[in-house]
């Protein structure tokens, strides 16, 4: 297949899961033998050629069109950024003919629905998160209301909607009124081979950054509220009175990040909690690999990518007893506490910490599930599947009748009559 992926993050930008997601599938694909197109953003990071080939993908990297407008100034950036991405993604659905355009969250929703409308490409659309889950159900305000309806007439313009778990697929049937026989499964995955970390490296890692009595703990991950980071610093002073020594490192950027400082501080942690920033990739996993144990404190997460990496880095795992989390620990891979409950969290902790034979259990376990059931081959094997029933139902779709049009759809959804409770 000759495949068009449309995603506002991609490698080396890497902000969150939906980056690395991207980036390995489009990988993945490409070494199954399609021919794997990637339109994105542009950054001063970015490699300097603007439209290459990386790792067998065609890349093609977006400046910002003038006036330049801020990251921070959200909707119109991102009107901005879908102008862009449309024109030179028309570009090449000129140049030549696509089986699919696969569209990666709302940021890009514009362009897909506006390039499937002049293009006659069928959409399939991966809802990596949603603004209602993000917000436990909560919509505050005007911008929170725009992203859920945007997410909405994404998922509405999409010929397939695939989500990374049960759990999404509930949430999308129930919020979105979505059929259940539009919405497909795909888990995300991990390159096992990606993940080796040597032992000689991991113990030099953990000697430069904890003493040899200091038990170390991982959070990875962005820095918003959802993560539930707040509930792990709650925890922490019970673990380090019950284990001992123990350093936290906090691995991530995010809105909520002088927050969770402002926490440390109240709670006189600053010895113990160390701010990484975003750690590059191999730093990443070389963090991983010396910690005693990665910390998945979410109190909401459609997948837990950050999870399975951390299990392909032979690192045990605790994890909040949430949406993807529970699928991915339900054979017993890792343990899993009630979210923001900091109590059950310091005890799964100190079981882990102090309990040698329960953490080899979990190495063996979890990386056993890493390599059987998050395998990117199998992943982009059943992405593929999904586009070629996309594909015949748009045939089908076009063959036999006219869409309904959308604007009555848009002033009848109910889903779009919002009170101020959202």
């Amino acid at each position: 297949m000759r495949i068009l992926l449309l995603s506002w993050e991609y490698p080396p930008h890497v902000v969150g899961g939906l980056g690395r997601h991207v980036g390995a599938l489009a990988r993945a694909l490409a070494d199954a033998g399609h021919e794997v197109h990637v339109v994105t953003r542009d950054l001063p990071d970015a490699p300097e050629v603007r439209d290459a080939i990386e790792d067998g993908v065609h890349v093609v990297r977006i400046p910002e069109a003038p006036p330049v407008i801020g990251f921070d100034q959200l909707v119109a950036w991102v009107l901005a950024f879908n102008n862009r991405i449309q024109a030179v993604a028309g570009r090449l659905l000129r140049e030549h003919e696509f089986d699919v355009i696969h569209a990666h969250d709302w940021l890009v929703g514009y362009a897909a629905a506006g390039l499937k409308e002049t293009w006659d490409v069928p959409v399939v659309a991966t809802v990596h998160a949603t603004e209602y889950g993000r917000h436990q159900g909560w919509l505050p305000g005007p911008m929170n209301k725009l992203i859920h309806q945007v997410e909405w007439w994404l998922t509405y313009e999409a010929r397939r909607v695939i989500v990374c778990s049960a759990y999404m697929r509930s949430e999308l049937e129930q919020i979105f009124a979505l059929p259940p026989e539009k919405l497909d499964i795909v888990p995300n995955g991990v390159d096992i081979r990606d993940f080796v970390v040597a032992p000689e490296d991991a113990a030099a890692t953990r000697a430069s950054l904890t003493g040899p009595r200091t038990r170390m703990i991982l959070f990875a991950g962005r820095l918003e509220y959802e993560k539930g980071v707040q509930t792990l610093l709650a925890a922490l002073q019970e673990v380090r009175e019950r284990v001992g020594p123990t350093r936290l490192f906090v691995a991530g950027v995010g809105t909520y990040s002088e927050e969770l400082r402002r926490e440390v501080r109240r709670r006189k942690l600053q010895r113990h909690v160390r701010f990484t920033g975003v750690l590059a990739d191999h730093e990443l996993r070389l963090h991983f690999g010396a910690a005693d144990v990665a910390v998945v404190p979410s109190i909401y997460e459609p997948f837990g990518l950050v999870a399975v990496e951390a299990m392909a880095c032979g690192t045990p795992v605790v994890v909040g007893d949430t949406g993807g989390l529970r699928e991915i620990v339900s054979d017993g891979s890792g343990l899993s506490f009630t979210p923001q409950e900091p109590a059950e969290l310091a005890d799964a902790l100190v079981r882990v910490l102090t309990d040698r034979d329960l953490a080899e259990d979990l190495v063996a376990r979890g990386h056993a599930r890493a390599r059987d059931r998050y395998d990117w081959g199998a992943v982009a094997r059943r992405t593929v599947e999904v586009y070629a029933q996309a594909r015949r139902e748009e045939a089908a779709l076009r063959g036999t009748e006219d869409r309904e049009p959308l604007r009555p759809v848009l002033r009848a959804a109910p889903i779009l009559e919002l009170d101020e409770a959202g």
